[in-house]
C-alpha cells in the first residue's frame, strides 16, 4: 500500500472518531440543572472521556462514578473512574457494579441522575443474580463471545443474568429523574441495546431468552441451564412506572462518523458511498460481499465509478474455530484482502474504540498485493483465516492499525478504496 493510501484511510478513521468526539457530542444534550444532586453515573470504554467532558460543560456540583476498561482512565475533577476487565468480566467489574448502585442510593425525586453509556459496559459490569455467581456469567460471556450470535442477541441473553442490565440500574435511582447520554455502537442504534442498557429497559423476556439460545444452538453448562428454565429476576418492562421521568438522548453513532467520514473524502477528491451503518453478519461473510462489491468497481466502473471509497459500519461477529489471534475487523480485513488480490485496492478496518477485540490493535491495513506478500514470507493466507488468526498475519507484514484508545465508540469502521 502507498504512503498516500495509507494517510488517506487514516485521516478517514480519524474524522470519523472526531465525529464522536465526547466533548463535542455531550454540548448539545445536556439536561436541566435539578433542585439536588447531580449524580454521573456510567460505563463503557469511552466512560471515563464521557464523564471528564461533562465535568468541563457542567454548570454546578457534580458527582458520581463511571467504570471503564484497564487503560482507558482519564483525570476527573470529582467524578471517580474505575476500571475492570473487557471482554471478560472480573472482579473489579463486580465491585464497580457495586460502587454503581451506591452511587444511585438514597436520592430523591429533586435529584438527578445522568447515566453516560457507551460500548463495552456488558463485560465491565459484571452483577449475577442471587443463585448464580462471577464465575457464571464470565463463563456465559465467553460462550457467547465465541458463538456467532449478534450483539442484539448476546445482549437479550445477558440481561436475564444481571442485576444492573435491563433498566436495573436506572430502576434502582428512583425517585430521581435519570437523563441517559448513549454513545451507539450497535447496528440500527437501540439505546437498549448499548452495554445491555443498564438505564435503559426493553421488552426482551426470559422466554425470548431461550428462544434464541435454541435458535442459535447455544449450549450452557447446568447452572445456567436451569436459571434460564426460571422466570425468577426478568429485568423490568418499559412501561414500569420508575422510568416514567426518564429521558434517553442519542450523542454520538456509527452514521454521523460514517458521514463525516465520507464528507472528508469528497474534500479530498475522493467520492464516498455509505453501504451502511448497520452491518452484521460473520466477519469473513461480510468480507466476501464487501470484496466482490469493490472487484465489481475495480473491473467493471460498476455499480460506482473510480476512484471511489467505500464506508461500511455496524458490528460483524466472530464464529471461533481455531486458536489463532485477532478480532473482527482483522478477520474482516483478511478475508478482503482475500477477495481483492491483483487489484487496485486498499483498504483499512477498525474498531473505533482503537481495540479490535483483546488485542492492542483496533485493526489493519491490506490492498491488493497483501496475500502475496504473506504467502512470500511464508504463511498460508487461507490457513490463517481458518484458524481465526487474522492478527498474526497482519503483525507479520507490519500492517496493524495501532492508534491506541480513542475515547469513544460507534462500532466498526471499513474504508476500501479503490483507485
Amino acid at each position: 500500500m502507498t504512503a498516500e493510501d495509507r494517510d488517506f484511510l487514516t485521516a478517514l478513521f480519524d474524522a470519523a472518531v472526531a465525529a464522536a468526539d465526547p466533548e463535542i457530542a455531550l454540548r448539545a444534550c445536556l439536561p436541566a440543572r435539578p433542585k439536588g444532586r447531580t449524580v454521573v453515573i456510567g460505563a463503557g470504554k469511552g466512560a471515563a472521556q464521557l464523564a471528564a467532558a461533562f465535568e468541563r460543560l457542567w454548570d454546578g456540583p457534580v458527582e458520581g462514578v463511571v467504570v471503564t476498561r484497564y487503560g482507558y482512565g482519564c483525570e476527573t475533577r470529582s467524578i471517580r473512574v474505575l476500571e475492570a476487565a473487557h471482554p471478560v468480566p472480573d472482579a473489579a467489574g463486580l465491585a464497580a457494579t457495586e460502587a454503581l448502585f451506591e452511587a444511585v442510593g438514597g436520592l430523591t425525586e429533586d435529584d438527578l441522575v445522568v447515566a453516560l453509556v457507551c460500548g463495552g459496559g456488558s463485560a465491565l459490569l459484571p452483577a449475577p443474580p442471587e443463585g448464580l455467581a462471577l464465575e457464571d456469567e464470565i463463563e456465559l460471556n465467553r460462550i457467547l463471545l465465541a458463538s456467532g450470535a449478534p450483539i442484539s442477541v448476546m445482549n437479550a441473553i445477558r440481561k436475564q443474568v444481571s442485576r444492573i442490565k435491563g433498566g436495573r440500574l436506572a430502576a434502582a435511582a428512583h425517585p430521581a429523574r435519570v437523563v441517559s447520554l448513549v454513545v451507539s455502537d450497535v447496528p440500527g442504534d437501540d439505546p437498549a441495546q448499548v452495554a445491555s442498557g443498564p438505564t435503559v429497559p426493553d421488552a426482551a423476556t426470559r422466554e425470548d431468552a431461550r428462544r434464541l439460545l435454541d435458535n442459535w444452538r447455544i449450549e450452557l453448562p447446568a447452572s445456567l441451564r436451569d436459571w434460564f428454565a426460571g422466570d425468577d429476576g426478568q429485568p423490568p418492562q418499559p412501561d414500569d412506572p420508575v422510568f416514567a421521568r426518564h429521558e434517553v438522548r442519542l450523542i454520538a453513532s456509527a452514521r454521523l462518523s460514517l458521514e463525516a467520514a465520507a464528507a472528508r473524502a469528497e474534500a479530498a477528491g475522493i467520492p464516498a458511498v455509505i453501504l451502511s451503518d448497520a452491518i452484521e453478519g460473520e466477519a469473513r461473510d461480510v468480507a466476501h460481499v464487501h470484496a466482490a462489491i469493490a472487484r465489481e468497481i475495480a473491473t467493471r466502473d460498476r455499480p460506482f465509478a473510480r476512484p471511489v471509497v467505500i464506508l461500511s459500519g455496524g458490528e460483524t461477529t466472530v464464529t471461533l474455530r481455531g486458536k489463532g489471534r485477532g478480532g473482527r475487523n482483522s478477520e474482516f480485513l483478511l478475508g478482503l484482502a482475500l477477495g481483492i488480490e491483483g487489484l487496485p485496492v486498499s483498504a483499512l478496518a477498525a474498531d473505533t474504540d482503537g481495540i479490535d477485540g483483546s488485542e492492542d490493535n483496533a485493526g489493519a491495513f491490506a490492498d491488493g498485493n497483501s496475500m502475496a506478500r504473506l504467502r512470500a514470507l511464508g504463511s498460508d493466507p487461507m490457513a490463517m483465516l481458518a484458524g481465526n488468526d487474522a492478527w498474526s498475519a497482519f503483525e507479520k507484514l507490519g500492517d496493524l492499525f495501532s492508534p491506541g484508545p480513542t475515547g469513544t465508540n460507534v462500532n466498526d469502521f471499513r474504508a476500501i478504496l479503490i483507485r
